[in-house]
């Protein structure tokens, strides 16, 4: 009878271990949580901002200079920043200005010089600036007010240098068969990004470029 009670015993005790074993193997530990739209729209963007983007911007490449001191009363820059490209296309000389003039440039570039040049010369290349951050009067009159420029608001354009090498100016370019209509466009789409776009039919002191800044006016952005 001991025999028998003992045998039931280890019976009980086998079939109990057995499915706690099945149980364990049937629960494995579980995994990290992963979630792909999560990490789709949230792409890992360095934080030492290695390629130089300034102002915010993947599209605008420099580097902060900070504060430029005034030489003359109403110059200067709280927080200035020196651009050397924007939306991929080159600016032939590093441009200080401030972040509001550098966004300004950014979409006008992306949506209005890239695609009025379009595919002539194998595209945009580069951006021949004319003058940018400078402490001065407006078009340099003596007892004229100081200029946009000399705020970091401004920045002046007097050529366009395509992916093929080829390249064409203000001054010789804005009657042309093929660069006027682009000039045209481009000025065009100036207006907007820009407080004030002036350009060759603006007066005689924009013959030969174009005069971006982003000054702000009630009855809207001031273009000719």
């Amino acid at each position: 009878m001991k025999h028998i009670v003992f045998s039931a015993a280890l019976c009980v005790f086998a079939a109990t271990s057995t499915m706690a074993s099945v149980v364990k193997t049937e629960r494995p530990s579980p995994r990290p949580t992963f979630d792909i739209h999560l990490a789709m729209s949230k792409p890992q963007v360095p934080k030492s901002d290695a390629a130089g983007r300034v102002c915010g911007s993947r599209d605008i490449v420099g580097r902060s200079i900070g504060r430029i001191k005034p030489a003359l009363n109403g110059c200067g820059v709280a927080d200035a920043v020196e651009i050397i490209s924007v939306s991929g296309i080159t600016l032939s000389t590093p441009a200080r200005m401030d972040c509001a003039t550098a966004n300004a440039l950014n979409s006008w570039v992306k949506k209005g010089a890239i695609p009025a040049v379009g595919r002539t010369g194998g595209g945009l290349s580069s951006l021949r600036v004319a003058a940018h951050y400078a402490c001065r009067t407006r078009n340099n009159q003596p007892g004229a007010k100081i200029s946009e420029h000399g705020r970091g608001r401004a920045i002046d354009i007097s050529g366009f240098t395509l992916a093929n090498g080829d390249s064409f100016t203000l001054l010789n370019g804005w009657n042309h068969k093929t660069y006027g209509a682009i000039l045209r466009k481009m000025h065009k789409s100036a207006c907007g990004p820009f407080g004030t776009v002036l350009g060759p039919n603006a007066n005689r002191f924009h013959l030969d470029h174009f005069h971006f800044d982003t000054a702000s006016y009630r009855s809207g952005a001031y273009c000719r």
